[in-house]
Parts: structure tokens; C-alpha cells; sequence
């Protein structure tokens, strides 16, 4: 799922603590542990971090 996400992408988080919210893709980056991070950014500018394995990409 992760290749399938990126930077610019609408995505719908479906697992963790932010499950449920939506927005746009901003920033994918690569942790040291390896695993990919993304800043999702909502309508109302709220901006939050999550794994990019937790959300899906919205057509």
C-alpha cells in the first residue's frame, strides 16, 4: 500500500488513531526503522501524521 500513496494523493486513513479523517497528501518520508510516514493535511488545514500503511489512496 505505501507505493500506492503519495505526495498530492486524497487519502481516507482506514486503521490507528486518526481513523475515519481524510485529507491531502504532503509529506512522505522514510523512517530510520524504514517504515513510510505521511502529514495529511484536512479541509480545515488541520494538518497530522500517520503511516502511509494506514491509509488508502481515493480515486
Amino acid at each position: 500500500m505505501p507505493a500506492s500513496v503519495k505526495n498530492g494523493d486524497t487519502c481516507t486513513v482506514i486503521a490507528g488513531t486518526h481513523k475515519g479523517k481524510s485529507g491531502v497528501v504532503q509529506d512522505c518520508k522514510t523512517s530510520k526503522t524504514g517504515h513510510v510516514t505521511i502529514t495529511v493535511c484536512q479541509e480545515n488545514g488541520e494538518r497530522f501524521k500517520t503511516l502511509a500503511r494506514n491509509v488508502i489512496a481515493l480515486p
